[in-house]
């Protein structure tokens, strides 16, 4: 599964979910937690089950609520047997949520994307989640619930961007998820009107080693799926760097274009074409 673009959606606004569809993003998460009042859930579960029972081809994601909430057994009962494409299951903490998570549903889980930081302990346990790689669609991050849980004024600076310890974060889980072999799921740009931002934003992402990211609104999407696909020229590139250790089978480290080129740069050829062809499907 395809994951540069993840776009949410709130549970109890069914009428949104066709223009989510048709948005271009990889997937939606159809949300169940923060976007949904406690009274409002029993209709976003119903309305959510009857949008997965006929979804079409548009993967799809719903956000339970977390494990220690009121409303997480009535989510799993409402929207497990309708089979999404993924769980993302918010204030993770670890490999340790994954157990409970499964533990409690009972039933075989699709693909789980936790956001792994939005609780102090969480921070902790970002680098277990690859004893449950094979239970993953990935791995995001969130910069508002954590400082909203130790006291914190903001996340970040006057300029926009985060602050030391939130950066901290930010890193930790990219490590985490690459670590466990997952996709490393960037979080979302809140300021819908700032494109300039978002493409900026989104290039950040990609060039320290994100590979998607999500999405709090439909124009959001074809900035976010643009820069996380490589470029004709990075492809061509990649195709030199694959050809140039194809014909030297035994060398360590070679030249191309003038520049020194090694293994890892081999690997990372390999891993831009991978993403090239998932995103030509």
């Amino acid at each position: 599964m395809q994951l540069r673009s993840l776009l949410f959606v709130p549970g109890d606004r069914p009428e949104r979910f066709p223009k989510a569809a048709a948005s271009g993003a990889d997937a939606l998460i159809l949300d169940l937690e923060d976007s949904v009042a406690p009274d409002n859930k029993p209709a976003a579960r119903a309305a959510i089950a009857a949008w997965l029972a006929d979804r079409g081809t548009v993967p799809c994601f719903v956000r339970i609520n977390p494990l220690d909430s009121d409303h997480v057994r009535a989510d799993l009962d409402a929207v497990i047997g309708a089979r999404p494409d993924g769980l993302m299951l918010p204030k993770a903490a670890g490999a340790a949520s994954l157990r409970q998570l499964a533990e409690l549903a009972g039933a075989p889980l699709p693909p789980v994307l936790p956001i792994a930081s939005e609780t102090p302990a969480a921070v902790f346990t970002l680098g277990s989640y690859g004893e449950v790689g094979a239970a993953l669609a990935g791995l995001t991050w969130g910069a508002e619930d954590l400082p909203a849980a130790i006291g914190a004024a903001t996340s970040r600076n006057p300029d926009g961007s985060y602050t030391a310890p939130y950066e901290t974060v930010r890193a930790l889980t990219l490590f985490g998820a690459h670590a466990a072999g997952v996709a490393a799921i960037e979080t979302v740009y809140p300021n819908i009107a700032d494109t300039d931002g978002l493409a900026a934003y989104v290039a950040r992402g990609r060039r320290d080693g994100f590979t998607g990211m999500m999405a709090i609104h439909p124009s959001q999407v074809a900035i976010i799926n643009a820069g996380f696909s490589p470029s004709e020229a990075e492809i061509e590139h990649a195709r030199a760097v694959i050809a140039m250790f194809a014909a030297n089978p035994g060398a360590g480290a070679l030249k191309l274009d003038g520049k020194m080129i090694d293994r890892p740069h081999l690997k990372q050829a390999e891993a831009l074409l991978a993403r090239a062809a998932a995103g030509r499907k």
